[in-house]
């Protein structure tokens, strides 16, 4: 077969044409900026059902090349309706992912240079900017020196928190298995409250911790839901008894049901009298802690051996760029590194260098430092701790506007930008109240909840708390400013004041009617 090599390398596609990617890449910018321009316009929530995406597509890839220009009209058609709009300022749910300009141009950049940075070597420059900028970041919050590079410790970008903790875990489950041997793998134990993330949980079971020894400690509302020093004791005394051996606990400051906060130095104590890894989980709150006002919530952190929180969420920082702070690295490097023929070279040899592939779960790595680089230069601690200080300002006033309607009470605590919150009072005109029961509450908030939300003008999540069903509206979208948090309320209110007539209305409907001999029959009371 004859091929005319000079018609074939003329109509052959560049992928990495420089004037094509000039061309698209203004296009892409125009396109993300008009969308964050109209993005309130836009229902939070996704108004899709399942599968609706299958149904608009081809069912297979097209053979010729497509437009970027027709690509983007399909991006807008049919991406968009499918999107949660998480930037929106109407987004008060889970917790922000909060983006900014610096954000997303270091993502651009760390995209477009595409390396791929798993030693020293292989980009010097992605190892040593992540170094620098994690004891940047490191001092901003006031760690203590053994955590830093320059005190023997060190700090390094992960994706998620799932997997810091995973990595730490692990680094934990070596070092005690070098000193009683592997074949007790079966006795190891993990601690974590009921309020720790399941990213705990997860981890765990990854790392081989036999299901059995994982512990979920209960917490109450007499502690705002942080886990109690003497439980801690209590449930590691109890395994010692029993001849297994405590290895890890998880403490948390702000929990995602509830922000709740672990009291770090007691809990810290009583881990160190039982030689116990603890890794402090800060992926919201840790934010807040450049601020001075907050950095008490981590005193204590000297007891503890790693520490993590996530840029990603409230510090304007593109996802993923977990940062993870550890005191001992050797105890990663042991666990985790590999050391294969091919990645050998002279820098790595001479002990001089930080190889981060040895510091995470998989070998390839982005270079996640240039995003957050980029938002600490851009904007400075200065701006920093004004944008997550307006984010508290704005919870406190929602907090406020709750208090001043007797519907509504706050259910724990508000710690930083997060309020959990129910309907516990059912009123009438003036004259009528009703304290509502513990299922009817919770019940009542579930669908007060649903109805706000299917709107697509607000979105908030939910947690159960205590057994209490609790709404959260979690202040840090970027564009979040008090006339959204007001609107919030005005959707909430809207939305309860007919529930409740109707709530009440059946359920006085039900007392008055006669199924209620039979429910008074049925219902079991103590013999007497």
């Amino acid at each position: 077969m004859n091929i005319d090599l000079d018609n074939y390398l003329n109509t052959t596609m560049n992928p990495l044409d420089p004037e094509e990617f000039r061309r698209q890449g203004h296009m892409i910018v125009d396109f993300l900026a008009d969308y964050y321009k109209n993005v309130e316009k836009h229902p939070v929530r996704s108004q899709v059902e399942p599968g609706y995406l299958r149904k608009r597509l081809p069912e297979l890839a097209p053979d010729e090349p497509e437009t970027i220009e027709t690509i983007l009209k399909d991006v807008q058609k049919d991406i968009i309706p499918g999107l949660t709009h998480w930037q929106s300022p109407n987004f008060f749910g889970y917790f922000p992912s909060s983006g900014s300009v610096a954000g997303f141009i270091g993502e651009v950049l760390s995209s477009g240079f595409n390396v791929v940075g798993f030693n020293w070597i292989s980009s010097p420059a992605a190892t040593e900017l992540e170094s620098i900028v994690m004891d940047w970041f490191g001092k901003m919050l006031n760690l203590p020196i053994s955590f830093l590079f320059s005190g023997g410790g060190g700090g390094v970008l992960q994706g998620t928190t799932c997997e810091a903790i995973l990595c730490t875990l692990t680094a934990a489950r070596d070092q005690m298995l070098d000193k009683i041997g592997r074949e007790n793998m079966g006795k190891l134990v993990v601690y974590g409250s009921d309020q720790t993330h399941c990213a705990l949980q997860k981890a765990a079971k990854i790392a081989g911790i036999n299901p059995l020894n994982f512990r979920s400690l209960l917490t109450t509302k007499s502690t705002a839901f942080g886990l109690s020093p003497v439980s801690l004791r209590s449930a590691i005394q109890s395994d010692v008894k029993f001849g297994l051996i405590p290895l890890f606990f998880c403490a948390t400051i702000g929990t995602t049901s509830s922000n709740a906060i672990d009291p770090l130095g007691p809990l810290c104590d009583v881990a160190k009298d039982y030689n116990i890894w603890v890794h402090i989980d800060a992926a919201y709150a840790g934010s807040a802690f450049i601020c001075p006002e907050f950095r008490h919530f981590l005193d204590g952190i000297e007891g503890a051996n790693s520490f993590s929180l996530n840029a990603h969420k409230w510090f304007f920082t593109t996802l993923d760029c977990c940062c993870l702070w550890v005191k001992e690295p050797s105890a990663l490097i042991k666990a985790l590194s590999t050391d294969p023929e091919y990645l050998k070279n002279k820098a790595s040899d001479s002990n001089q260098v930080v190889d981060y592939k040895d510091w995470q779960i998989a070998l390839s790595r982005r270079f996640r430092a240039m995003k957050l680089w980029l938002v600490l230069r851009s904007y400075g601690v200065s701006n920093l701790r004004n944008f997550i200080r307006g984010h508290v300002k704005m919870a406190k006033h929602f907090e406020g506007l709750i208090a001043m309607d007797k519907r509504f009470e706050v259910m724990v605590p508000r710690n930083f930008a997060m309020v959990c919150f129910r309907v516990s009072l059912l009123m009438v005109g003036n004259a009528t109240q009703k304290l509502l029961g513990e299922g009817d509450a919770n019940e009542f908030n579930k669908k007060l909840l649903e109805s706000i939300n299917a709107t697509g003008r607000v979105y908030m999540t939910h947690a159960v708390v205590g057994g209490v069903y609790v709404i959260r509206l979690a202040v840090g979208a970027t564009l979040t400013d008090y006339c959204h948090v007001n609107k919030a309320w005005k959707e909430i209110q809207e939305h309860a004041h007919p529930m409740q007539n109707e709530f009440l209305r059946q359920h006085e409907a039900f007392l008055a009617g006669p199924q209620i001999n039979e429910f008074k029959l049925s219902t079991r009371f103590p013999c007497p």
